[in-house]
This record gives C-alpha cells, structure tokens and sequence, in this order.
C-alpha cells in the first residue's frame, strides 16, 4: 500500500496551479446523464473519485472516458444508457456517486442506487434527496441497501424545503427538476460555488435555472437537455490546501488557476494567522514570515469558513503563538486527524465540537495515518513544518481528491516523496 514520505523543514517558494475541482466535476459527470447527446468535460483531476464515478457511468450503460489525446479530459455519451441501476461495489466507494439518482429518475423515470459510502467524516443522510424526489412526484422505497425511486411519467414541479444546508442534496434535486414539468422552488438551498457551477452547466445544456448562489433556486422543467463541453474551474480546496503548506513553513508561494472569489473566507484566515496576501482574480500570492498567529474558527456553509480546511487550518495553528480554537459546526466527527496531529507533538484537547489548540514551537515527524480525505491533506500541512520524517499511511485517501500532490508540493521545493 502506498504511503507518503515527508522530510520536514523546507521553506516552500514558486508557483504552482490547481487542478479542477474534485466537487463539481463529480457533480458535473452525474449531469451528463440529463443530455441526449455527448459532453464533454476539460481541466477533470485525475483521481479515484473521478476515475471511480466514470466506471459508475459505464456500469449504467453510459460510453464514459478520458480522452487520450486531450489533457484532463473526459467524454460522456448518456444516449446509450440502459440500466438505471448504480451498484453497490461501486457506490459504495464515494458519497457523491449518489448525484446520479436524481438525472437517472428525470429523465428515465426510474433508478436504483445503492446507498453511498465515503469518508467517515460523520452522518451525512440521504433524507434531503429523497424529500425533494418525492416532493416532485417520485415514489421513493429503500431495498436492502438500495434506493429505489420511479415516477409515472414525468415527475412534477414542486416547492421543495430543505430543513439542512446540504450540497449534493441541492444539486441532486435541481438535476432532477430540470426535467420536471412546471416549476420548482428548492427553499434552504446550499450556496456554495460547487451549486453555482453545476447550474451554470445545466443552464448551458438548455436548462432553465434561476437564483443559484442564493439560498432560494427556481427551476423551470424543459423538454429535454444536450451535450456541452465545459472547463472545470479550479478547486478552491486544494488552493487553500496548498496556500497552508507554503504559510506553515514560512514560505512564499502563488497559487493560480482558481477563482479566488470563491476563497473569500480561507483568505480571510489567513491573513488573521498572519499571512500577507496578494489576490487577482485567479491567483494568490501569500508570503510568511515567522510562526502563524493564534485564531479562533468556527466552520459554516459557504459563504463562512469551509469545513473542508478545518483539518489544514488545524495543521497550521498546532504551531502557531499561542491558543486557538477551532468549531466544527458541519460534520459532527470531523476531528479524527486530531489524535495523528498529537502523534507529530501537537497540544490539542477536544471538547464537544471544539478543538482547543495551544501551539508548540515544532513538530515532530513520526509515522501517522489518514483517517478521511482532508485529515490526510492536514498532516502532509502539518508534516511540512516537522523536523524529521514524517510517513502518512493510507494515502489512498489523498488521492480520492488531489491530483499529484506530492509532485506539486515538490515543485514548491517540499522534500516528499511516494513509496509504494
């Protein structure tokens, strides 16, 4: 099993660009489904999730593929689909593999997907999605670790409240409005850029889409839906993934490829823990000098701080002059990183939904394994700034959802390696 080296102690300097973002794309390939004819997708990361949601679209029937002779890019033909079932070998492997109940039941009428997997982050039901189907005409029914969902004909407009923030339940449900007949109002909508991105698409694809990045969206059923070909926009978690790294270790680092209107709130901290920050429209530039500063941090939907980079955010204040403490308000068992940072000489205590950090002055590497996809991106944060040598085991979860990134931090000078 692979695992992930770091040789602590290099200050990161240089550029680097951000891959496409994990999140929508996955979102983006469920969409495919809608459309009668081919899309095609640019700037896709190369990961498991991507690669793993690929082989669920072939599994439906779809003809769903890179594109060997165009960089990051995939090809969906949803005209060929003939089964509407996602199985479980496969779903299981990834939340967000569940975005293509609400396409298959729009335009199939029918679909049956197994309950999803991913990481163990904390309950994320699916009770949002089925709500909104059933709002719109489905009838909904779970099977022995599948849901089953059909409607008699087209499913119908409706006001569909959602009574949680919750990204891919919007996205599920807005997939599956916009082949509805009348008009949907989805009320507590998520907001997040993922949201806006995937209506962006869908409106391109002929959809008719109203409010998305606001907390109320309006969908207005068409006939049916096409092909389009659309670049991915740039993953504003691994910026802020890789923004940390080059904070930690007192470096001076430029992100590019992303849209950084989107990193409002990780921008904002990081320039509380002491980073001096330079921003266009698609790049950052953050410079440090000295250890970070101590903060408090509260996780929220977006627009507020994402709980996405709690884990990094961790990382950087486990070194920071004096006391923070950071509130996890999105996921209830998202602090399972906290017992591998306190292996590296972390001071931390939890209590309740809070994490109480007194910084150190430095790290020490030692063996630590991922537990989730964010935890693992926190230590390799964290490890950057240990003295000695740091092993992250099962990085198999860092490689759900960020493209080469021991390659990319190299680049900024970090000493990490890959050993199978």
């Amino acid at each position: 099993m692979d695992r992930i080296v770091v040789q602590g102690g290099t200050r990161l300097t240089g550029e680097v660009a951000v891959s496409g973002s994990k999140n929508s794309t996955l979102a983006l390939m469920a969409a495919a489904l809608l459309a009668d004819s081919e899309t095609v997708l640019q700037n896709v990361p190369k990961l498991r999730d991507t690669d793993g949601m690929l082989d669920i679209l072939r599994a439906l029937g779809a003809t769903a593929e890179w594109v060997e002779s165009e960089k990051s890019t995939v090809r969906i033909d949803a005209s060929t689909v003939s089964n509407p079932e996602a199985p479980y070998d496969l779903v299981r492997k990834m939340r967000a593999s569940f975005l293509v109940m609400g396409p298959l039941l729009a335009r199939f009428g029918t679909a049956r997907v197994s309950e999803p997997g991913g990481c163990a982050i904390g309950v994320r039901p699916v009770d949002q999605h089925l709500k909104g189907f059933e709002a719109l005409g489905g009838k909904v029914r779970l099977d022995h670790g599948y849901v089953e969902a059909t409607s008699a004909g087209r499913l119908l407009g409706a006001r569909v409240a959602f009574d949680i923030n919750t990204v891919n339940g919007t996205q599920n449900v807005m997939m599956a409005a916009t082949l509805a007949r009348g008009e949907t109002v989805l009320e507590n909508a998520a907001r997040e850029p993922e949201v806006v991105e995937l209506a962006h698409v869908l409106i391109k694809m002929g959809a008719d889409i109203s409010g998305a990045g606001s907390d109320r969206i309006v969908v207005r059923g068409v006939e049916d839906l096409r092909g389009v070909k659309h670049q991915v926009a740039g993953d504003r978690i691994e910026a802020g993934t890789l923004l940390a790294a080059g904070i930690i270790t007192q470096g001076d680092v430029r992100i590019t490829g992303v849209d950084t209107s989107t990193l409002e709130s990780t921008l904002d901290k990081l320039r509380d823990v002491g980073a001096e920050l330079e921003v266009g429209s698609t790049w950052v530039r953050a410079v440090a000098a000295g250890r970070p500063r101590a903060v408090r941090v509260v996780t929220a939907p977006f627009p507020g701080y994402p709980t996405d980079m709690q884990a990094q955010l961790m990382a950087l204040l486990s070194v920071a002059e004096g006391s923070s403490v950071v509130t996890e308000h999105v996921f209830e068992n998202r602090f399972m990183h906290v017992p591998e940072l306190q292996r590296l000489g972390a001071d931390i205590a939890l209590s309740g939904r809070s994490a109480h950090l007194r910084g150190v002055p430095r790290l020490m590497g030692a063996p630590v394994m991922a537990t989730d996809l964010r935890a693992s991106a926190g230590l390799i944060v964290a490890a950057l700034a240990a003295d000695g040598d740091t092993t992250v085991n099962r990085v198999y979860h860092i490689d759900r959802g960020y493209e080469r990134i021991e390659e990319k931090l190299g680049g900024l000078g970090a000493r990490i390696w890959r050993e199978g």
